[in-house]
């Protein structure tokens, strides 16, 4: 593993401090969200606590690390369209032609880079509050099917959906 572990990056999309008021007066707290990935279909997103910057990065590492879950990626792009939905946040993804880039704002455009998709249309809808934007994005990356995945749903071989074509 310690040779896949090198290969993996990681990038700080949000940082947050966090106060607590108690009788002797505030402590401050921060919140590290982080997505880990090896741009070759792997990726995660991990949130960390702690009283100093760097520990809560370090915490949301590890925890990323661990949460990392595997995504096709076909001529770069992703399959098919799909919508991902976490709490308010609403993600519509859809392939692109190659050439076309990562058109996606927010936070969702470094978990993208960061899973080895060079070309995709994101389009963030209702909520854009970081943290349910990126677990949108992975609810969409769990709703793609791939064409053995269909075909095995259906009972049919794969070849059969190769050729397939919808005339009336």
């Amino acid at each position: 593993m310690s040779v896949e572990e090198n290969l993996i990056t990681d990038k700080v999309v949000h940082i947050g401090r966090v106060t607590k008021v108690v009788k002797g007066g505030r402590i401050f707290k921060f919140t590290a969200l982080v997505v880990v990935g090896d741009h070759n279909g792997n990726v995660g997103i991990g949130h960390g606590k702690a009283r100093e910057v760097p520990d809560a990065i370090r915490k949301a590492i590890e925890f990323a690390k661990k949460s990392m879950v595997s995504i096709p990626v076909v001529k770069g792009s992703i399959p098919h369209a799909t919508v991902g939905k976490y709490g308010a946040s609403e993600l519509v993804m859809k392939p692109a032609a190659p050439g076309t880039g990562i058109i996606a704002g927010g936070a969702v455009r470094s978990l993208f880079e960061l899973a080895g998709v060079q070309n995709i249309l994101a389009k963030s809808v209702r909520s854009r509050n970081p943290y349910n934007s990126l677990y949108a994005a992975m609810n969409g990356f769990e709703n793609i099917r791939t064409l053995n995945q269909v075909a095995d749903a259906r009972n049919i071989p794969r070849s059969a959906l190769m050729g397939k074509t919808n005339k009336v």
